[in-house]
């Protein structure tokens, strides 16, 4: 991969200036502090609740973590765009054919803000985003009903809604786990250089027969 440039979006609200950075370092993230809604609610407890686990992510090769900062070091948001894991069935398409959007989380008291949309956005400004499968599973057992006040069909349409700007479209998929649920969400974008061949692959893969 050609070396990423790292990109800034800076937004006003009324909680102060945010500011979302890509391709963030292991070591900067370091020097961030983790806010503290970022933890176990009564009903809901955050993807990612250790920094350090934003640290491995961003240590890995090709990976995006995007935060979003308060103050300039408070993480009140954070992306995590990076391969699949190892066991994971989407490995079998070929080394960096595939990458996950595996997390993305903004704090309770700031997501009236709208900065979803700019951790996806930055996440997919990525320097292979045309050469490669980009997808994200949404597991209904890890939203934030209570946090959102939605029911499950509810955030699944706001999952959709945020993913489909950016060329996202459902896909069927006999995944088991995520075949557990009706609600369950699989969506994939299907980069413009991405061969017929590997199109077609990704077809079968989706429903367990191996290229």
């Amino acid at each position: 991969m050609s070396d990423p440039i790292q990109k800034e979006i800076v937004r006003s609200t009324p909680a102060g200036t945010i500011t979302l950075r890509s391709f963030c370092t292991p070591e900067e993230i370091r020097s961030y502090r983790f806010d503290s809604q970022f933890g176990t609610h009564a009903q809901y407890k955050s993807i990612y609740t250790r920094r350090d686990t934003l640290e491995k992510h961003a240590g890995k090769a090709d990976a995006n973590v995007v935060v979003a900062l308060r103050a300039r070091d408070q993480i009140v948001g954070f992306g995590v765009f990076s391969h699949p894991a190892a066991d994971e069935r989407w490995t079998e398409l070929g080394p960096g054919m595939m990458m996950e959007i595996r997390a993305v989380e903004v704090s309770r008291r700031l997501r009236a803000f709208k900065l979803a949309g700019d951790l996806v956005r930055l996440m997919l400004d990525h320097p292979r985003i045309e050469q490669m499968i980009a997808y994200m599973v949404g597991y209904s057992w890890t939203w934030d009903l209570d946090g959102s006040g939605l029911n499950a069909q509810q955030y699944r349409n706001l999952l959709i809604r945020l993913f489909s700007p950016h060329g996202f479209v459902e896909l069927q998929t006999n995944e088991p786990n995520i075949c557990l649920k009706p609600e369950n969400l699989f969506m994939g974008r299907v980069g413009r250089e991405v061969s017929d061949q590997v199109r077609k692959d990704f077809k079968w893969l989706r429903f367990g027969v191996t290229p």
